[in-house]
């Protein structure tokens, strides 16, 4: 367990003086994604159950924040409504190679422990950035077999999100070890969900920031874990993956920052359809067609595409739409973007994006697929009703790193995330705004706020 012992001395023995700035900056703009992505779900189902499930369970009040309701509970419950409610529209980050969506599980259960600690914007940014670092390479660790069946943002979010919060607690090396333990046997989350349009997704998440954020709690007051459950015969990997890889537990710890490399999404979609559709957006325009010129659509694609989106064959609900190719590529084409509105207006019910849904199909292409999931490359092949045959090929997505998104255009989708949703007015959004830039100022994090 060499690799995970390494892992657990790098989380107790991290300061913020070993961390570089453009890290903590990059941090505060994924915060502030994560933060839209949460307030965009505001009056939506399911947030309204998993805010009822609280408002039941939960105390009346407390110190932690339900961003959606605005309302005050325990730090468990904060972080259980606001994992969920984060990943419901589709606009949360994502990792490329640990194929993880970090923001929805760290920044829930730090945010919310973070509150009840009382802790500054320095120490509260070192957390998360532990919880990210951490959980990327577990998640890579796991490698592609865990991600065909298990939502490894479920999964390993559990993990990421008990980092997070033992971090704040500043752990050391053995609390770390059992916090891994008690966080990874409760690891959990399937891809069945999926096909029937159940609502697991946002469990998924809700669960693996307060089952990550207990684990803190209780490791604090002694509780013991298992020592070796990432590595060990009867753990994580042995009952969950066919291709892990150990080096990845403790790659270059200390010198890559992968938090660096996270994408923010630009779709209101599922990540895998986002190669294909900036592909296609591409092409239409470069080549001027509409989507009545258009016979037949190829995305060239990934196997984890296929397992995932394949999944949806005829979507039943807007969410479900989201991991529909088709229905992607449909709203792209005949409405020239996938954003929120998109997909709440025309996804089921326009008759030309239905009509363009079926003239799309999956391919697996070799090209794409050996260089997943380090790259996420678009490609796509179109025919025309004239026969002419045109294709498109790019290699970093909008929002990738090397295509990644200003704090301008950060600002724009989080004003665009809280129109959907109609949450706050002009002048609190920008007061949110310009504290997140200022985060690593704030001597308690409430004062985001303020």
């Amino acid at each position: 367990m060499k690799e995970t012992a390494d892992l657990a001395c790098y989380l107790a023995n991290l300061k913020t003086t070993n961390i570089p700035s453009n890290v903590f900056e990059r941090c505060q703009e994924l915060f502030l994604d994560w933060l839209a992505s949460a307030y965009a779900s505001k009056g939506l189902h399911p947030v309204d159950i998993f805010e009822k499930f609280s408002d039941l369970m939960g105390p009346k009040d407390g110190k932690s924040i339900i961003l959606v309701s605005q309302k005050t509970t325990s730090p468990f419950f904060a972080s259980f409504v606001n994992a969920a409610s984060s990943h419901l529209v589709e606009q949360d980050d994502l990792h490329n190679s640990s194929v993880l969506h970090p923001a929805t599980v760290v920044f829930p259960a730090a945010f919310a422990a973070a509150q009840d600690l009382e802790v500054s914007g320095t120490k509260f940014l070192t957390a998360c950035i532990a919880g990210y670092e951490a959980g990327i390479r577990i998640g890579e660790y796991l490698g592609r077999s865990h991600y065909k069946i298990f939502h490894t943002t479920a999964t390993v979010g559990t993990l990421a999100a008990a980092v997070s919060v033992g971090k704040l607690m500043d752990f050391n090396e053995e609390q770390f070890t059992n916090l891994l333990g008690t966080a990874g046997t409760q690891a959990s989350g399937l891809w069945e969900f999926l096909k029937d349009a159940a609502d697991s997704k946002q469990l998924h998440t809700a669960k693996a920031a307060s089952n990550g954020l207990l684990s803190a709690y209780l490791t604090k007051d002694g509780l013991t874990g298992a020592q070796n459950i990432l590595q060990g015969k009867q753990g994580l990997a042995a009952g969950m993956s066919s291709d892990a890889e150990p080096k990845y537990l403790n790659d270059r710890l200390g010198t890559r920052w992968a938090l660096l490399e996270t994408s923010f999404k630009f779709h209101a979609s599922c990540r895998h359809t986002h190669p294909a559709a900036d592909a296609l957006l591409q092409l239409l325009q470069e080549k001027q067609l509409g989507f009545n010129d258009i016979e037949e659509v190829i995305a060239h694609v990934h196997q984890s595409a296929i397992d995932v989106l394949g999944l949806v064959e005829e979507p039943k609900t807007i969410h479900q739409a989201k991991f529909s190719m088709g229905t992607v590529l449909g709203l792209i084409a005949v409405h020239g973007d996938a954003g929120l509105n998109s997909f709440k207006n025309f996804a089921l019910s326009d008759e030309n994006v239905i009509n363009f849904r079926n003239k799309v199909r999956m391919v697996l292409d070799h090209e794409v697929d050996s260089n997943y999931p380090k790259k996420w490359f678009g490609k796509i092949s179109i025919k025309t009703k004239s026969n002419e045959i045109y294709s498109k090929f790019i290699t970093d997505p909008k929002g990738d790193p090397l295509n990644t998104l200003t704090q301008k255009e950060l600002e724009m989708k989080f004003h665009r995330l809280c129109d959907f949703s109609g949450v706050f007015d002009k002048n609190m959004r920008q007061k949110i705004i310009s504290n997140t830039w200022k985060l690593k100022d704030l001597s308690n994090v409430s004062q985001i706020f303020i």
